[in-house]
């Protein structure tokens, strides 16, 4: 992208604080703003940075450091696929090896000359007359003629509201927030929730603590996991056979996509992996009490389907208790639940998600009008094809509304994604544009469309509550179809849907005759 600029002052930043001008303003450096800058640097762009509140690239993946941590789809999909690894020593890879792959990528792309690092956005701000965004981080000031937000729905965790837990005496911590220097040895320790990154904590720390205690809202349904490590001739067979490993690749997305046929299609397909649960759960616990506290009243895929080997097992051990009464109030050395039951303990492990239906940097993000994303998103999060937002000129947003799957590589809808607002940016370009924007009208059809998709789905006539719906009860997270639909509609950039305002070129000087 070009990154002439017109003749317009600077918009003010903070006293005696430069503003640096950039083409792209690229905020995370997770998988999807990794993936948006290598496909930039591909084509030859170089005029952009990637704003990262950390030290390091990675998202996700580096933040989630908790025991056990590990991704619930195989290595060979979530993965670029302009990057495959041929050296994934597991077919389930762990948090650090996929931290791992995402540090050499950003290397081998030489993108961490994009980076600025310690870079935590407070405020991106549209200047309607400089045609710029003003992006205020901690790092800097800096001027963007365009703004890609790719921080991501799993950024910023999510803390319960319990009476009493700032009064705790012993120590909180979240699941995206590992504490690794406290020992966690002889603990007496409660983890509260009982999703993703709950089952993959409590079996990890079980065998070291005293007594550990979950605290279940909702139970789950739980599938075996067919991890294994790879042997080194298949490692060996994907360096010197790329097109092996390619298809194999393919072989992992086409099983996956064929869930969808019963969570959005046809529920009577998913009896199948139902039957599949219940037989994991017969097997594994053989307690008649403890199996029907870990059976779920909801239709399979309402909420997302785990993946476990040893979840139920650390729970029916002697030193695990399943707690499914809910919790009255937090005292300095206990927890106390609805039935007057106390339980003392040391250490509270919050396994309790993280802000996705009211994503926090919409309310760092303010539009033509001057209102944030936050307050625009008030009755619900609309966008067009998951990109742009009305009134949100030259904005883009990777991992937005709708672009969730609850059966497949996330990787996948962000590589889709990233081939859409590129395409954006090239159009602007070819047609000399200042300013690109999506229609209301391109934004409400894009919402009917995904209203009408989400009808007869799972995930909202299954029989539960889930972060998938908003408050509102809307399917604002999911894209309720086949994946491969999803990279259809957003291949090309549906300039139809678009109001372009051409640059206004620089005048020049007049000579006196």
């Amino acid at each position: 992208m070009t990154s002439t600029l017109e003749n317009q002052p600077a918009p003010s930043a903070g006293p005696g604080r430069a503003v640096r001008e950039v083409g792209i303003a690229i905020i995370g450096s997770g998988f999807a703003g990794l993936g948006m800058a290598i496909t930039l640097k591909r084509r030859g762009e170089t005029d952009f940075v990637l704003l990262e509140r950390a030290g390091d690239v990675g998202g996700t993946w580096r933040d989630n450091t908790y025991p056990g941590a590990a991704c619930d789809v195989q290595s060979n999909l979530y993965s670029f696929s302009f990057a495959q690894n041929p050296d994934w020593g597991r077919s389930y890879s762990e948090q650090p090896e996929i931290q791992a792959y995402l540090q050499r990528t950003a290397d081998r792309f030489d993108v961490r000359r994009h980076c600025v690092f310690g870079a935590d956005v407070s405020s991106a701000r549209w200047d309607d007359d400089a045609r710029r965004w003003l992006v205020s981080t901690a790092a800097g000031d800096f001027r963007a003629r365009v703004l890609v937000s790719a921080a991501g729905a799993l950024a910023d965790p999510t803390y319960p509201d319990i009476p009493g837990l700032d009064t705790f005496a012993g120590t909180v911590m979240h699941s995206a927030r590992w504490d690794a220097a406290h020992d966690l040895s002889g603990e007496k320790v409660a983890v509260i929730g009982t999703g993703a990154s709950a089952i993959q904590v409590v079996p990890a720390i079980q065998p070291v603590v005293g007594t550990i205690a979950v605290y279940q809202r909702t139970p789950a349904w739980v599938v075996p996991r067919t991890d294994h490590p790879v042997k080194p001739w298949m490692r060996r067979l994907y360096r010197f056979v790329p097109g092996f490993q390619n298809l194999v690749r393919a072989a992992l997305y086409l099983f996956r996509e064929f869930l969808v046929i019963g969570m959005a299609k046809n529920r009577r397909f998913l009896k199948p992996v139902g039957k599949l649960a219940q037989a994991h759960l017969h097997r594994q616990v053989r307690d008649p009490k403890l199996r029907r506290a870990l059976t779920p009243d909801y239709t399979i895929g309402c909420k997302r389907i785990l993946i476990s080997n040893d979840y139920f097992p650390a729970v029916a051990a002697p030193n695990a208790e399943l707690v499914t009464a809910g919790i009255a109030e937090v005292r300095p050395h206990s927890i106390v639940t609805t039935d007057g039951v106390e339980r003392p303990t040391d250490t509270i492990v919050l396994a309790t998600g993280f802000h996705v239906t009211d994503l926090p940097i919409a309310e760092k993000i303010c539009g033509r009008d001057g209102r944030s994303l936050a307050e625009v998103w008030e009755d619900g999060m609309v966008s067009n094809r998951s990109a742009t937002v009305a009134g949100f000129p030259n904005m883009f947003l990777l991992v937005g509304p709708n672009v969730g799957v609850g059966h497949t590589s996330m990787v996948y809808m962000i590589e889709s994604q990233v081939a859409y607002v590129d395409d954006a940016l090239q159009t602007m370009d070819a047609e000399g544009l200042a300013v690109l924007e999506t229609t209301r009208e391109a934004q409400e059809a894009y919402r009917e469309l995904i209203a009408e998709k989400s009808k007869g789905t799972v995930w909202l006539g299954g029989g539960c509550a889930s972060w998938y719906l908003d408050k509102h009860g809307h399917n604002s997270t999911l894209w309720p179809d086949f994946t491969f639909r999803f990279r259809k509609l957003t291949k090309k950039l549906d300039r139809e849907n678009y109001v372009g305002t051409p640059a206004v070129p620089a005048q020049r000087p007049e000579v006196a005759a």
